[in-house]
Parts: C-alpha cells; sequence; structure tokens
C-alpha cells in the first residue's frame, strides 16, 4: 500500500475555512464451491444486490463474514458495516434465523438446509471525510464505489465473504452489469456476453485479490518482457485516458521488468486508476494498494497531467515492486491471513519499506531520475523518520500496527523502512566488492521460499545473515529489532555520501506548516492571507496581504482548482516570467514580472569522497 499526501495543510485550511496472502491450497473436492451474483443492473439507494448460493453445510449454524482487514491495509476498516438486509434461505425460499455477531459475522441456524443469502452492499467512497492518515475512513484504493450505469469499484473484499472453515472452496462469480460497462481486471471472463460477466478463482484468498473495475471502456494494453499489462482509467469528466497515460507506464513498468532481471512472478498485470471528482461522496484517499497481479490507484481527477504521470510513476512503481515481498516472500502471518482476525507480521520494514526503496533505487538504476534527485529523495526520508518515535523497534511496530501507540507510527514503513533497506543495500554492496546487494538478497530469499512457501517470523533475520555477512545480521539485531537509532551517515559515508546544506526553492503558497494564502468559503477566491510576513515570491511582485488571486498566467483560479495552482507553482523556475490578476480593494489589477523563489537552508546529501566512486557506481547502477 502507498499513500499519497497532497498538500494537507492546504486540505486543512481550505476545507475548514468557515500484499497479500496466497491462502491454504488444500483442494477440496470439485462439486463444491461458492457461487455469488452480484447485480449491476439494479441499483437502489445506491446499493447492490449480491446473492451467495451456499456449499453443503455439515452444521447445525454456521457463520458467515465480510472481511474486518485485508492485506495490504495495515488497519481494521469492518467491511461488515457497509452490509445490509442480511438474509437466509433454504432450498424452499424459507426464511432461517440469522444473527449479526459482531461488526462483520453473521450467524445461520439450521445451516444444513442453507441455500443461499442475500444482502446488500453500500459503497465506502460516499462515507469518506478526508485523506488524513488516521481518520476512520477506508483507504480508498482498498475500497468500493458503487455510481450507477457510470462506475463501479469491485474491491471484492467489500461485496463476497465467507463461510465458516470453507474460505478454500472455489468462488464462481457472475457479474451482471449494463452493456455500456467493461470490467478492467487481471481475471478471465468466461461469460462472451456483453451484459454478464463470469469469474472464478480457487479460493477466496484469490478472489479478494482480483479487483474489478467497471465503467466506460477506457484501457489500453501492452506487452513487456512476456508480461501483459493493463491499464484501465475512470476519468469522471473524460479529462484523462487510457491512452495518454501509457507512454510514461510503458518507459516505468519497462524499467522495473529490467531491474527486476530475473524475478518474474506473474503473466499479467492490470492498473485499475480511479480519478476522483473530489465532490462531497467521491474518494479522498489517495495512493494506491497491491494485488499479485493489479494495483488500484485513486487520484484526483484535477492534477495536472505531468503530476499525474509523476505520482503514477511513484506509486505504481512501488505497488508493482510488491511482486518481489510480500507477494513472493512472506510470513506464515501473511500466507494464513485472518481477515477476522489477524495476526500481523514482525517485517513490515521488508514488505513496504524494501519495497519503497526499489521504487526510488530503480528510477535512478534505470536512468528516470538523476542522482542528486535520489539523494534528495533519500535525504528527505532521514528527515521525516528522524521526525517519528526513531527509538521504537521497527519489529515490535509490525507486530503491533493495528493497535496504538504502535498505529501513528505506521508511516514510518516507508521512510525509516526504505532507509533500512538502503542501509543493507550498501553493507551487501561494500561486503561483495560492489557485486551483490539487496536486489539480489531478495531474489535469493523468492527461490528459497516463494509464494507457496512462507517463512517463520522469528527465522528470518537468520536465514537472510546466512545468505549475505554477519554484518547484516549485526544491523537487523541491532537496528530494526533493536532501540538503537541508525546512524545513517556513517552507512552513507562507505559510497562517498555525506551531508551537507543547500539552498533549497521552498514552496512559494507554504512554509512548513503554515500557509500564505487562504480561501472564502462563499465566494471560494484565493486570498492571500494578511499580517503575516509574505515570502520573497510575494515581495518581489508588491502582491500585499487581502489581495485576492483571480488567474495566473492567464489561467483563473478558485477553490475548484487551487490545487492545479499549487502543483503548477511547483514547476516554476527562478526568473520565469510571471502575469497575476489580482483584485485589491474590490478593483482589479494585473501585475507582470518575473518569479523570484523563497530559498530554505536544508540539510540534504552529496557524493564527496571520490575514492569511493566504484563503490557508489554499484549501488546505483548495478
Amino acid at each position: 500500500m502507498k499513500r499519497i499526501f497532497f498538500a494537507l495543510v492546504f486540505a486543512s485550511v481550505f476545507w475548514s475555512c468557515k500484499t497479500a496472502g496466497t491462502g491454504n491450497t488444500m483442494s477440496k473436492p470439485a462439486t463444491e464451491k461458492v457461487a455469488v451474483a452480484i447485480d449491476l443492473n439494479n441499483v437502489k439507494e445506491d446499493k447492490v444486490m449480491v446473492v451467495v448460493t451456499s456449499p453443503k453445510i455439515s452444521l447445525d449454524e454456521v457463520t458467515y463474514s465480510i472481511p474486518k482487514i485485508v492485506p495490504g491495509t495495515y488497519s481494521i476498516d469492518d467491511y461488515g458495516k457497509y452490509i445490509e438486509d442480511f438474509k437466509a434461505f433454504d432450498s424452499k425460499g424459507t426464511l432461517l434465523s440469522t444473527t449479526k455477531t459482531d461488526e462483520n459475522t453473521w450467524n445461520i441456524k439450521n445451516a444444513k438446509t442453507l441455500a443461499k443469502i442475500t444482502y446488500l452492499v453500500n459503497d465506502t467512497f460516499d462515507t469518506e471525510k478526508g485523506s488524513g492518515f488516521g481518520n476512520t475512513d477506508i483507504f480508498s484504493p482498498a475500497g468500493t464505489n458503487i455510481d450507477a450505469a457510470k462506475n463501479f469499484m469491485l474491491n471484492m473484499h467489500g461485496f463476497v465473504g465467507y463461510f465458516q472453515d470453507k474460505k478454500d472452496l472455489p468462488y464462481t462469480v457472475s457479474i451482471s452489469h449494463p452493456e455500456t460497462l467493461w470490467g478492467a481486471t487481471s481475471m478471465t471472463d468466461m461469460d462472451a456476453s456483453t451484459t454478464n460477466d463470469l469469474f472464478t478463482t480457487a479460493r477466496y484468498a484469490e478472489l479478494v485479490e482480483n479487483p474489478i473495475m467497471y465503467a466506460k471502456p477506457d484501457y489500453t494494453t501492452f506487452t513487456v518482457d512476456g508480461m501483459e499489462i493493463l491499464i484501465g482509467v475512470y476519468s469522471p469528466s473524460g479529462k484523462v485516458t487510457a491512452e495518454s497515460i501509457t507512454p510514461e507506464m510503458k518507459t516505468m513498468m519497462t524499467a522495473q521488468k529490467t531491474f527486476l532481471g530475473k524475478i518474474n512472478a506473474t503473466k499479467k498485470y492490470s492498473v485499475l486508476l480511479y480519478l476522483s471528482s473530489l465532490t462531497p461522496t467521491d474518494a479522498k484517499g489517495f495512493g494506491a494498494l497491491e494485488h499479485p497481479t493489479a494495483t488500484t490507484v485513486v487520484l484526483p481527477e484535477m492534477m495536472p497531467k505531468a503530476e499525474l504521470v509523476k505520482s503514477m510513476q511513484d506509486v505504481v512503481s512501488h505497488e508493482f515492486f510488491h511482486i518481489v515481498t510480500p507477494l513472493s516472500i512472506h510470513s506464515k502471518e501473511i500466507h494464513y491471513f485472518d481477515y477476522n482476525t489477524p495476526k500481523m507480521s514482525q517485517h513490515l520494514w521488508m514488505y513496504e519499506g524494501v519495497t519503497e526503496y526499489f521504487a526510488n533505487l530503480f528510477q535512478i538504476n534505470q536512468g528516470l531520475i538523476s542522482e542528486e534527485e535520489f539523494y534528495t529523495r533519500m535525504s528527505e526520508k532521514i528527515e521525516h523518520a528522524n521526525a517519528m518515535n526513531d527509538t521504537m523497534p521497527f519489529t515490535t511496530m509490525s507486530a503491533n500496527v493495528l493497535t496504538e501507540p504502535y498505529k501513528e507510527q505506521y508511516l514510518n514503513v516507508y521512510e525509516k523502512g526504505a532507509l533500512i533497506g538502503m542501509c543493507l543495500d550498501i553493507i551487501i554492496r561494500e561486503k561483495s566488492n560492489g557485486q551483490r546487494g539487496i536486489l539480489d538478497l531478495m531474489q535469493k530469499l523468492s527461490t528459497e521460499y516463494g509464494a507457496a512457501k512462507p517463512f517463520n517470523d522469528e527465522e528470518l533475520f537468520a536465514k537472510i545473515t546466512s545468505l549475505t555477512y554477519p554484518e547484516v545480521g549485526t544491523f537487523l539485531t541491532t537496528y530494526v529489532s533493536g532501540a538503537t537509532p541508525i546512524p545513517y551517515e556513517t552507512y552513507l559515508s562507505k559510497v562517498g555520501v555525506t551531508k551537507s546544506l543547500k539552498q533549497v526553492p521552498g514552496n512559494v503558497f507554504l512554509k512548513g506548516q503554515s500557509p500564505y494564502i487562504t480561501v472564502d468559503q462563499k465566494t471560494k477566491e484565493i486570498i492571500v492571507i494578511p499580517a503575516i510576513e509574505l515570502n520573497d515570491f510575494y515581495k518581489n511582485l508588491a502582491i500585499k496581504g487581502g489581495d485576492i488571486l483571480v488567474s495566473i498566467n492567464d489561467q483563473s483560479y478558485s477553490l475548484d482548482n487551487i490545487y492545479e495552482m499549487i502543483t503548477i507553482s511547483q514547476t516554476w523556475k527562478e526568473n520565469d516570467a510571471i502575469s497575476i490578476k489580482i483584485k485589491r480593494d474590490g478593483k482589479e489589477q494585473v501585475i507582470k514580472g518575473k518569479v523570484k523563489l523563497p530559498y530554505e537552508e536544508k540539510e540534504g546529501l552529496n557524493a564527496t569522497d571520490t575514492t569511493k566512486t566504484t563503490l557508489k557506481e554499484a549501488w546505483l547502477k548495478a
């Protein structure tokens, strides 16, 4: 999973101004299955009907559960609270007695006579309030959408559950839908009809890992090194098409496949991109969620294309690298994932951290970003990691991530987790004279284990040490399971990289956590905040507190497209020509001049020791 936080301070100001389990593979008799029918044609009050035909039940009572949590989210979401009007019937249509025993589970009496159950599903997008981490919203890429005749985001865990002791049975899912909508998925439709799809999976865990997005057909396909890749897009206004972003996606995924080399876990991969209109009932949690053969992505539709493509590059690359871990390398807690009484693994540093490190390393390795940009990213991760609890053992946080105080430290998996991967990479490069790195380690672990063979949590460090060097084991026990903060400068110095102070351009509209602009909720006008010290951008153009920003370079701006203004400002360069129309004391005027960016002194990273160049090049380019 990868969350993206777009201008959190702006969001708080503007809106308040007034990987996955593979399951048990035990075979079952071919005659036993769970059959599911989902009706996307007859949507009533924004709800979808689901009918589940029961397998033979040998118990007097049986439970049916909707997941409390799903792999890759690391949060309790209680998808059962979106289920209504749950009913159970025997073969004659007689209603059986049912009791809801908790938020996600129903007990069914006289279960030996059970023929089917029915229920209505509400979508989760409607309930989202904001994108801030720590709220009670379901993370949008793990959520569901029901927008009759326009879009259905079917993360299957939100629509289909499992019977007690029956998770390992095959599932068949029949989905009736409008002829105008097409389902983008990595599954194969076994029904040739244009109004009904039929999908089969070997077990419940496989179904949950195969999302489907129904929308007006907008998709592209291409092949990279034997892997078929599908890009499916839903853009409410039609602003973005699959074709418009495919060249960048193909370049990125080709680079990823080249970087991974012999690690090739899947033959088909789908990227399902949902673009939110940001209306009150639309998705607000931005980022992506990984699956073995797919990624669901949710981003704002208003994003300029350059920013959209950059975000897609970051989040999709992260999710794609999850085919290495936890999809190919994972513990028993992941392999035998319990959707309703979960036990979490100690190794989020690997599942999310190493994955995030790869998502950055491959870009410098394959020439998609510069060396300077890579150092900037790692420097920012050090800054962010140091702002969190740096003495909390990472393994302890991982195993307890569903509860506080550990839950609030989860975001560190993308910061310190990635830096753990970086340090391990450098240690292995140094000890092998540049011949091997952490990718080699992950390839060996993938060969040792693989998708069908989980490891024991407590045995992983010893296995990694046996495949690498004693120094790697010492690092893991000292800095990952231990409470000692990592001395990053010690490890970076091994590749000739040191800390230095840099003058870096700041954000025109934001300093730290303090914005320079706000909005009038009634008029939607963007206003320079009065009575504060403005930065050089405003001073150079003689813009004053209280001025209303009407347009910039002939593009009008308001609350409706303020994100676009903010993201475009991040592309401005020193001395770029600029024209700003403002309203001051009720009168409009145009100010023309040049951009003068505010600069801030920040600690960064630079390659300064030329005696370590050979090892540095092996680290970044081998």
